[in-house]
């Protein structure tokens, strides 16, 4: 098997570097999500969302060596908020990152040299719900938001939403040809309704499955968490989706389970999902999980692992065409993970 490096962030003072061994090199506290520069063919620059704390944080940028060498931070930016737990890289070269707690969020411009650098002055915070688009799922509003750039880089502004089911909890989604599919903390589903036209168009959803695993003890309290579906390749022709249970309550003996569907008949009156398979991690509270990259074969394996417990990080091999996952490689000797980028 080829070692690949994977970093991996979590609640703690360090972001993680696995080669399935782990080293760990002392950072800033509570990285709790990392993401990748979009456009950066080497994956040598990456953003974090620090901090994770009340009552301010702050987004950095580091670089990183395809042995997954972190240097950095080079720069740091408040986030305007309470608890960033999220970032992204837009393909604009804008970083966006959104705060949990004050359900507010920026998107800042990075220097288009380096991309190392911000431009803190011009971003405004944004504060959700408001007085080339982007969708924000508001776990506590049950809507996601539609934003627009207004003017230059960093003036974004709340152009719409689209509802989702009251109660449901959107957490996180994926856009895949025309659809958009949601995973439901609270309501442990998997959702898909065609793109609405912007602002304020609406469309229906068209099928809802739940994501529970089968034969949960008494007691367990299930919390949808995260949703992956990778572009097809040759190798893997069908985008399956893979989406993550968290169990808050009584532990189930076999751990977490990431459950995989497929999305069938797209167009046509039977489209809807199908749940092909769950596969049991012994990991506790599944809070982060990611595919590698086609470009230098990763993408054949899924690392996964849970916020609580001591079952540490787990990698899998795709089967099946990725209908199903074999457990390859599993790491203890750092308990617990919340984010992962692939090098």
């Amino acid at each position: 098997m080829v070692n690949f490096s994977i970093l991996a962030g979590g609640y703690n003072t360090f972001i993680a570097t696995y080669l399935l061994d782990s080293t760990a090199a002392p950072r800033w506290l509570n990285t709790s999500w990392i993401s990748p520069h979009p456009t950066n063919a080497a994956s040598s620059i990456i953003f974090s969302a620090v901090n994770e704390l009340s009552p301010l944080g702050a987004l950095q940028s580091y670089t990183t060596t395809p042995d997954g060498v972190i240097s950095g931070p080079f720069d740091t930016v408040s986030s305007g908020g309470d608890g960033p737990a999220f970032t992204a890289a837009l393909s604009t070269g804008q970083v966006a990152i959104m705060d949990y707690n004050s359900g507010t969020g920026r998107i800042i411009p990075a220097d288009t040299t380096t991309n190392l650098t911000f431009h803190n002055d011009s971003a405004p915070v944004i504060t959700f719900p408001p007085p080339d688009e982007v969708i924000v799922p508001d776990l506590g509003g049950d809507k996601l938001w539609r934003l627009t750039q207004d003017g230059g880089a960093g003036d974004w502004s709340i152009t719409g939403l689209i509802p989702q089911p009251l109660g449901s909890g959107p957490r996180h989604m994926k856009i895949f040809d025309d659809r958009i599919f949601v995973i439901h903390e609270l309501a442990s589903t998997l959702t898909v309704q065609p793109i609405p036209a912007a602002p304020n168009g609406t469309s229906t959803i068209i099928d809802s499955k739940s994501i529970l695993p089968s034969g949960l003890p008494v007691g367990a309290a299930m919390a949808a968490a995260e949703i992956l579906i990778p572009n097809p390749t040759s190798k893997f022709p069908i985008p399956y989706i893979y989406v993550s249970n968290r169990n808050t309550g009584v532990q189930d003996p076999r751990g977490d389970a990431i459950a995989i569907f497929q999305h069938v008949n797209a167009g046509k009156p039977n489209e809807g999902l199908e749940k092909i398979t769950e596969v049991f991690t012994g990991l506790d509270q599944i809070r982060g999980m990611e595919i590698g990259f086609e470009s230098n074969g990763s993408d054949e394996f899924l690392i996964a692992a849970g916020v609580a417990g001591d079952a540490g990080t787990v990698v899998y091999r795709r089967v099946d065409g990725g209908r199903n996952l074999t457990e390859v490689a599993r790491n203890l000797e750092i308990p617990t993970r919340t984010t992962f980028i692939w090098l």
